[in-house]
């Protein structure tokens, strides 16, 4: 399995994924569960699901709803957008899962599942805002959850 935390640690709850990925570092993952800081390079994350057979992508988002909303999205609804980007360097994580399922072929995960957090603040040099930061909590403590032992949640 791999976590992939997606987003800019230097605008606020936009770095919410690679932020969600460190906590998870801190308190530990079994083993077979790949930590991923995908921050805002699409291509990687692409990349970074080869050999997973259960992704999770972790990123902020904002549709105008309340900060801190918590959107699932299973991968198959994005892993078919168009590869549109002008250049390699341009692609968002949503294109690299269609990169992905190009690119890896049958090797690609059997399980793509993406939680969105609704951002508030993308300012420069600001925190986490508390509505994002428990919505992260959240998040966090349904992947641990999908870990648990029976689960299927790691790939060893």
């Amino acid at each position: 399995m791999a976590v992939i935390g997606c987003g800019n640690l230097l605008r606020g709850d936009d770095g919410v994924g690679p932020i969600l990925v460190r906590r998870l570092a801190e308190t530990g993952v079994p083993a077979g569960v790949r930590l991923v800081d995908g921050g805002t390079a699409g291509m990687d994350t692409a990349f970074a699901m080869r050999g997973a057979r259960r992704v999770v992508v972790v990123d902020a988002s904002r549709t105008g709803a309340e900060p801190g909303t918590v959107f699932e999205v299973p991968g198959a609804q994005l892993e078919n957008l168009p590869l549109d980007a002008p250049h390699p360097h341009a692609f968002r994580w949503d294109q690299a899962l269609a990169f992905g399922r190009w690119l890896l072929g049958d090797g690609y995960p059997d399980d793509v599942v993406v939680y969105l957090i609704e951002a508030g603040g993308v300012e420069p040099g600001a925190d986490l805002s508390p509505a994002v930061r428990r919505a992260m909590e959240q998040v966090r403590d349904m992947i641990l959850s999908g870990l648990a032992p029976g689960t299927g949640g790691t790939d060893g």
